[in-house]
């Protein structure tokens, strides 16, 4: 279960997302030092492109945390954290319309995202336990129990299989709430060229930390997957 080929992969990936993760952090915290001409706070410009969307119920609140920004659909509150609400510069105002942009595609009903919400309760549940049920396979088909140990390996493939199917119907959600965000942000007026360059270079990577999730799970199933030819 733990071969030198899956150290690699496993490490790999780790690799490459905290290269991803770290960059993001950076970009941030370079353009938050770009300051808004326009004065806004990343609230303000959140409940602005709100207002130009005709959306009148959704709230946006502040939460603790960086980069804890999201969008929650069952309450419909855009959630911005402390480093996005109340400041006033480039990576807030990109953050802030970005989740707004997820306000945007829940109020008409974008498909990706209901496709992708009907997926959460499934993979909250398959994330807890695929991969225990994974490694319960292989050892069973170890201890020469090929047949059940197959079909128990099966079972944990198809679990994590649920979810890294989410990881890429995220990818399409994630990408045109940036692309509704800065065309909004764009077409509005709201920020100057250099800020809008900025706006659109920090969300460019958080997508990619959603592309690498995505890549990664993927990579990882395969892995799992080659054992069932082992049987």
């Amino acid at each position: 279960m733990f071969s030198t080929g899956y150290m690699l992969l496993a490490g790999a990936i780790m690799l490459v997302s905290a290269f991803v993760s770290n960059k993001l952090k950076s970009k941030f915290a370079h353009y938050s030092k770009l300051q808004l001409r326009n004065g806004l706070s990343g609230a303000e410009i959140a409940e602005k492109m709100l207002a130009d969307h005709g959306i009148r119920d959704v709230e946006v609140i502040h939460v603790k945390g960086m980069l804890t920004d999201h969008y929650n659909p069952s309450n419909k509150t855009v959630n911005l954290s402390e480093g996005v609400y109340s400041q006033r510069n480039a990576a807030a105002a990109a953050v802030a319309a970005h989740e707004v942009g997820h306000a945007i595609q829940h109020a008409k009903a974008y498909k990706w995202l209901q496709m992708r919400s009907k997926l959460v309760p499934v993979v909250n549940i398959s994330a807890k336990f695929s991969q225990y049920v994974i490694y319960g396979g292989i050892a069973m088909m170890a201890a020469q129990t090929a047949g059940l140990g197959q079909n128990v390996l099966i079972a944990g493939l198809i679990m994590f299989a649920t979810g890294t199917a989410f990881s890429f119907v995220t990818l399409p959600v994630e990408y045109d709430a940036s692309n509704r965000a800065l065309r909004w942000l764009k077409d509005k007026n709201m920020v100057t060229q250099e800020e809008f360059a900025g706006s659109q270079d920090a969300l460019k990577w958080a997508a990619r930390t959603y592309v690498v999730a995505a890549l990664g799970s993927l990579a990882t199933l395969l892995y799992f997957a080659k054992y069932l030819n082992r049987s």
